[in-house]
């Protein structure tokens, strides 16, 4: 076997778990070092390495992360630690030589976002933004038509994305619901989207205007409609056991080796209640972003809908394209919640759940339906699987014009919109894209 990259992983949590075992399937590439405070889930993490056959990783606590790149010889670094923490470890990998593909979204701040792009000026360094939304191939089909000019110049878009009570509750159970941490989900999640919607457009975002609030989570609100049961955390809590909310960590082989068995080392508690204190993140978002292209966007996320899914309505000067993508269906109240990856994120146990459809209405003439080739729909809807093609082998989306990866500068734009619409929740005002973040 020829190795030819290097790669070290900082950030153990469940959302590395798709590097180390995409990395681990790639004979190319050898995972030699994991980073993180946490001894345990570094140690589920090189389990994981060895079901592949792989060798061990070199385990390495992140005040010896810099000490880590050279003693093991590290050329690629995936950062997928707790958001507020990328830009460190990503202007370090960057000084040091190491090419980075960081977790979306790129950082939490404006002033983290100019450090980084300041270091990838500085070093002429190679930073990609793991958006796997751009490579899924039913969005690929959309860019195709889009650019193909299906339904003529973009005027207008409208974007409404539903997160359901088993995924929407998930970020109000973890990290992510204190804005320090995350910065909120116009950032962490809707970033994501916003990246997406540039990307389709070909556009740059210029101005953002939104309105948010926290209305169905927290504690106040649980009491006012009935939802909240009395307790911190669900493990160990006979209140939590007939809560739909609830996750139960000892039911998932693996959210129990990655959090229940491990927070004795650092403390983290991965089962909060979702109706609990300490919430600083909304659960209700609208927005409006004007492009450089004159195109706007009205875009709206529920994180506490009956059922996933988003539909998206593009208006042109020719018709209209409309995309409708149902991932989960209705839930049923007694069902627990017990994996981050399956149930939380309604890849399993999906009764009655629907497909995509993408739908050209042009002007006189009657609609057409854009076939949509079968494809594996796990991770994303198939995004995963390609975006790690296209990260660590070179390939791209597949598609027609196949998704490229998302450079700093594109993390950084879809990071503003989110920020942007963060100061505008919060002061009532339009916000300058450019008084956010200045991107090349």
């Amino acid at each position: 076997m020829t190795v030819h990259a290097r790669a070290a992983i900082v950030g153990t949590g469940s959302r590395a778990q798709q590097f180390t075992e995409g990395l681990a399937r790639r004979e190319h590439i050898e995972v030699v070092a994991f980073c993180d405070p946490n001894q345990q889930r570094m140690a589920h993490h090189n389990r994981l390495l060895a079901a592949a056959g792989r060798p061990p990783a070199i385990t390495y606590r992140p005040d010896r992360f810099t000490e880590m790149l050279r003693a093991e010889r590290v050329d690629t670094v995936v950062v997928t630690t707790i958001d507020a923490l990328h830009d460190g470890y990503i202007v370090a990998a960057l000084r040091a030589g190491c090419r980075v593909v960081t977790e979306k979204p790129l950082t939490t701040d404006a002033e983290r976002c100019r450090r980084i792009l300041a270091a990838v000026d500085e070093t002429g360094g190679d930073l990609s933004v793991a958006f796997n939304y751009r490579f899924n191939p039913v969005h690929e089909l959309v860019h195709a038509q889009l650019r193909q000019g299906a339904i003529g110049d973009l005027v207008s878009v409208h974007f409404e994305w539903m997160l359901d009570v088993r995924h929407g509750a998930d970020y109000f159970r973890r990290w992510h619901r204190e804005r320090a941490n995350s910065g909120g989900l116009m950032v962490h999640k809707a970033g994501h989207h916003f990246d997406l919607v540039n990307w389709w457009l070909g556009a740059r975002p210029q101005r953002v205007f939104g309105l948010g609030r926290l209305a169905f989570y927290g504690r106040e609100n649980g009491e006012r409609t009935g939802y909240r049961r009395d307790y911190e955390r669900a493990h160990g809590s006979s209140a939590a056991l007939d809560d739909p909310f609830a996750l139960h960590l000892e039911d998932n082989e693996g959210l129990r080796a990655l959090y229940l068995d491990a927070e004795h080392e650092d403390g983290y508690f991965r089962d909060r209640n979702v109706f609990g204190d300490g919430i600083t993140i909304e659960d209700d978002m609208a927005v409006l972003v004007r492009y450089d292209s004159g195109a706007s966007m009205s875009y709206h996320l529920t994180a506490y809908s009956p059922w996933e899914g988003y539909r998206v309505m593009f208006n042109g000067t020719r018709g209209r394209l409309e995309l409708e993508v149902e991932e989960s269906a209705w839930q049923r109240p007694q069902a627990k919640v017990t994996s981050a990856k399956g149930n939380v994120h309604g890849d399993t146990e999906m009764e009655n759940a629907g497909g995509a459809r993408i739908l050209v209405r042009p002007l006189w003439q009657p609609p057409r339906e854009v076939e949509i080739p079968e494809f594996d729909h796990a991770g994303h809807g198939g995004g995963d699987a390609r975006m790690l093609h296209a990260l660590f082998d070179g390939g791209t989306g597949g598609a027609e014009g196949g998704a490229q990866t998302a450079t700093a500068a594109d993390g950084a734009l879809a990071l503003a919109v989110g920020l942007a619409a963060n100061t505008a929740f919060s002061r009532g005002e339009v916000v300058d894209i450019d008084d956010v973040v200045r991107v090349k």
